[in-house]
């Protein structure tokens, strides 16, 4: 899961498809790239300079990059699933929605990456029970973020502080820092704004999800379940069946041919080159 907060990506891989997305004007509120390797495929991330409108030299547009990528293991039974790449953004219905949902007095935003906040679910499909929440709020006497709604399997629970500083029962949780949250810290999460925090707004990422209490073996960019799993899947990678290596050079065309002479073979008919 990549999760832009500044800039973007341009997204190329070996099932011909080709994404740009990120937090500017440009990308039209798709900021979340949800990408299941399952079976394999090849793939290219590069960062998207380009300006928001055509005005002036592009090479003095200013391009500041800051993004979540976050890896999630998927149980076994899907690890060998066809590969899928989706885009996320924005609060309409269906489609790729990831809702927000402010409070009533305005001061606090969750944008419901994936999982359910507040009444509100996002629209992707999640191969386990799993919730991502990106939450600010502005900070103030009685601000005050709550989540009572977690589901029971949600056995793990992590917050990372991207700015401000959080209590959490009582415990101070300064920027650039993780929490994790104890299994018996009861059915309501409560965060509030330290009030020493430097910044006039918090700003941090939620996660939980349900234990998979699976073996993980893990080498490179493969994750399996086994070093054998690990060693198959090294194997498909040599012979070519998750696609040919490509130079970042290429243009869009010269990617695409490269694509129809060295295609993934786990593509299904969703992706046509």
């Amino acid at each position: 899961m990549t999760y832009i907060l500044k800039g973007g990506f341009v997204h190329r891989d070996s099932l011909g498809v080709r994404q740009v997305y990120g937090a500017e004007r440009r990308h039209g509120g798709k900021h979340t790239q949800w990408l299941t390797t399952g079976k394999g495929l090849l793939h290219e991330e590069m960062f998207d300079i380009a300006p928001d409108d055509d005005k002036g030299l592009p090479f003095l547009q200013p391009s500041s990059q800051e993004l979540y990528q976050l890896w999630l293991n998927v149980p076994s039974s899907y690890k060998l699933c066809p590969p899928k790449v989706e885009l996320l953004g924005g609060d309409g219905v269906g489609g790729s929605s990831t809702p927000t949902v402010l409070s009533t007095d305005g001061r606090i935003k969750t944008v419901v990456i994936c999982g359910e906040y507040g009444g509100q679910r996002a629209h992707v499909q999640t191969l386990s029970p799993v919730s991502i929440l990106h939450v600010t709020m502005k900070k103030g006497e009685g601000t005050v973020w709550q989540h009572d709604s977690l589901p029971e399997s949600h056995r793990t629970g992590i917050i990372y502080v991207r700015k401000g500083a959080l209590m959490i029962a009582g415990e101070r949780v300064p920027p650039h820092h993780t929490a994790y949250l104890s299994e018996d810290a009861g059915a309501v999460l409560t965060v509030e704004a330290a009030d020493d925090s430097y910044d006039e707004e918090v700003d941090f990422l939620f996660l939980s999800g349900s234990p998979l209490q699976e073996p993980v073996a893990a080498q490179g960019s493969m994750v399996m379940n086994s070093y054998d799993e690990i060693n198959d899947a090294y194997g498909d990678y040599q012979v070519g069946r998750m696609g040919r290596p490509w130079s970042e050079t290429l243009s869009d065309e010269e990617w695409r041919e490269h694509i129809r002479e060295f295609p993934c073979v786990y593509k299904t008919d969703e992706y046509d080159v």
